[in-house]
């Protein structure tokens, strides 16, 4: 039996994730956004262990969920699924002066992964739109530009690639992979999306847990089980670097580089 975290998971992709990986027998923790949201992930997800609570849109609230989660941990897998799309033109700021989509979207992945007990698998769920999303680093609060909803979505997603492929080269130990779950018709997706929602949750569930040796892989993008070809910036080490160190300065956490014994 395998213990495994999964943010955002009170509805959508999510709470499939977790109710598959309870059947499967393993024991899950769940997060919502606040108490209403964790309680609500309880109740759609008979059998899981608990419920976190924490609003990844604030780097405090998003420090004290890490807090939360070591006390609940050790993790064997730990899935980042939550996130946020704002398709009109106005950005949303954050309690912390920061574009919302980025901070949920990419900031506290960085930062729930710097201070949550290393699992032996992470996995990152991002999105076929990251192939259109820009890896600059200078404005990434939309302070200089116009806002663009769909934009400031695609770059969010392609730095959790980013994220993904630097965790696999600093940490050889765990295995760390970026998912696209496709067009899902979440609350997110909408309801007319064109993909497969049992297909939506599969990878993450056969990352997280399977000994397939096709699971058993860091560094790679998949959709569908299958590895893809990620945007090229995902594998450039002077962006890795640049990503983490903006997340560092954002939030005063420095990813451990160290290698786990």
């Amino acid at each position: 039996m395998a213990r495994i975290f999964i943010t955002g998971s009170a509805d959508g992709l999510g709470q499939l994730a977790a109710r598959r990986l309870v059947a499967l027998g393993h024991e899950v923790v769940l997060h919502g956004r606040n108490r209403d949201r964790a309680q609500q992930a309880l109740r759609a997800v008979p059998g899981a262990r608990t419920a976190l609570e924490g609003d990844l849109a604030s780097i405090q609230q998003t420090r004290e969920l890490a807090a939360q989660a070591n006390a609940a941990g050790p993790f064997h897998a730990v899935i980042h699924n939550a996130g946020v799309y704002r398709p009109g033109a106005a950005s949303r700021e954050t309690v912390d002066g920061l574009d919302d989509v980025f901070a949920v979207n990419a900031l506290a992945p960085y930062l729930l992964t710097a201070l949550i007990e290393r699992p032996r698998r992470l996995i990152y769920l991002t999105s076929g739109l990251h192939q259109g999303g820009d890896s600059d680093l200078r404005d990434l609060q939309w302070r200089q530009r116009r806002f663009n909803g769909f934009q400031a979505y695609a770059n969010s997603k392609l730095f959790d690639v980013v994220l993904a492929f630097a965790v696999a080269r600093l940490w050889p130990h765990v295995l760390s992979n970026a998912v696209d779950p496709g067009w899902a018709p979440t609350k997110m997706g909408g309801a007319s999306a064109p993909g497969d929602l049992e297909q939506g949750a599969a990878t993450q569930v056969w990352l997280a847990v399977s000994e397939d040796p096709g699971a058993k892989v860091s560094g790679r993008y998949f959709y569908r089980k299958r590895a893809q070809r990620a945007h090229p910036a995902a594998s450039d080490v002077s962006i890795q670097e640049a990503f983490l160190a903006a997340c560092e300065e954002l939030t005063g956490v420095r990813l451990p580089t160290e290698v786990a014994k």
